[in-house]
């Protein structure tokens, strides 16, 4: 029997392959349908599936009625052009959809590229509207759903700072594009791990940093994925000096796309509230890559998401770690994240590089 997705109910059996629109499988013949699945088809647009004229039960299946208004609903939805939101609300948008064709894929999904660039890349062409704020994108996550919203803003943050580097427009948006993909295949570790709220075990650890390898394998059949985003892809956690993962590649070996998303990731999970971790303030993570910018990561890459994080003139507002308020009043250029500060209460100056306990927490 041949049904739209509207009319699926749970326990209905599948006796085809769900084919997407790059001619692969995204769930298999067999499959007993769950909401979830269902919720899948609706994401992937798909038009028609076949299923048993029986449940999984032996009950009769009986398929949903379709309004005419959910029809021209459903063919207005593909049309849908999401420029008209704000940002923020496009944002969110997309972590949502990320967060239910990651689940699809770990019901054996397959990644399907021209929906994922029909989400992905009008985002990514946004950046300009929000400039540096780019940098904030931590204060949308909460911390139970942290590791949709990384993907997709390891995607716009390295777009951004590719951008910044001087990348043309056809090379930030793959790099962003690779941001995007780089933890798909968390999709094939145990979800136990993935969102356990305890600090992991040795053993769990290990199985977490087989996730660029999956991510490849998922993509590695794709030929409308170029090899650089391939390769940023499964090099994402490789450094500089060798210490990294999968592979333990160093130096030139790391393409220059997985350099740059290296940072990226860091600094965004550095600077987000995750199950087991609290977050930290943007300019202590940035401290952190300074640290790590001649050993572990690119330095012109740290260099460069350094300029623009700290890309802030004299008189901005910012709140320190001891919750007072102030402004900056010079900028060392050394030291771009240690300037000097008036305290808006007491008007006392401090320079925060003589005060190493103490540090910008946000600008305001």
């Amino acid at each position: 029997m041949r049904v739209d997705p509207s009319q699926l109910v749970p326990g209905c059996v599948l006796i085809r392959d769900v084919i997407g629109k790059t001619s692969r499988p995204i769930m298999p013949k067999n499959t007993t349908l769950t909401e979830q699945h269902i919720t899948v088809l609706h994401k992937f647009l798909i038009d028609a599936v076949d299923v048993a004229t029986k449940l999984e039960d032996g009950k009769l299946f009986k398929p949903k009625h379709i309004h005419k208004e959910q029809k021209q609903n459903k063919s207005t939805d593909k049309e849908i052009n999401h420029t008209s939101k704000s940002f923020s609300d496009h944002y969110v948008h997309v972590v949502k959809y990320y967060k239910t064709i990651f689940k699809g894929w770990q019901n054996n999904a397959a990644i399907d590229m021209p929906a994922i660039r029909k989400l992905v890349i009008p985002l990514l062409k946004r950046i300009d509207e929000i400039g540096s704020d780019v940098f904030r994108l931590n204060h949308y996550v909460q911390k139970q759903d942290y590791f949709y919203h990384h993907s997709v803003a390891l995607g716009l943050l390295s777009a951004y700072i590719a951008r910044k580097m001087g990348y043309q427009k056809g090379e930030w948006l793959q790099i962003g594009l690779a941001g995007f993909l780089c933890d798909c295949g968390m999709s094939k570790v145990n979800p136990n791990i993935v969102m356990k709220e305890d600090d992991l075990s040795s053993v769990e650890l290990d199985e977490i940093k087989k996730h660029p390898t999956y991510s490849y394998r998922l993509i590695e059949q794709k030929p409308t994925i170029t090899n650089a985003v391939k390769l940023a892809v499964v090099q994402h956690h490789e450094r500089m000096d060798g210490s990294g993962y999968p592979l333990g590649l160093s130096k030139d070996k790391i393409h220059s796309y997985a350099r740059i998303i290296a940072v990226c990731d860091l600094y965004h999970a550095m600077t987000c509230d995750r199950l087991y971790r609290e977050r930290q303030s943007p300019f202590k993570a940035i401290e952190q890559l300074q640290n790590d910018q001649f050993s572990q990561l690119d330095h012109q890459v740290v260099q460069a998401f350094i300029k623009n994080l700290t890309n802030f003139s004299t008189g901005t507002k910012v709140r320190l770690s001891n919750h007072h308020i102030g402004e900056i009043v010079f900028i060392e250029e050394k030291d771009p994240t240690r300037p000097i500060v008036r305290m808006d209460e007491t008007g006392e100056i401090i320079t925060l590089k003589s005060e190493p306990s103490l540090y910008i927490d946000e600008i305001l």
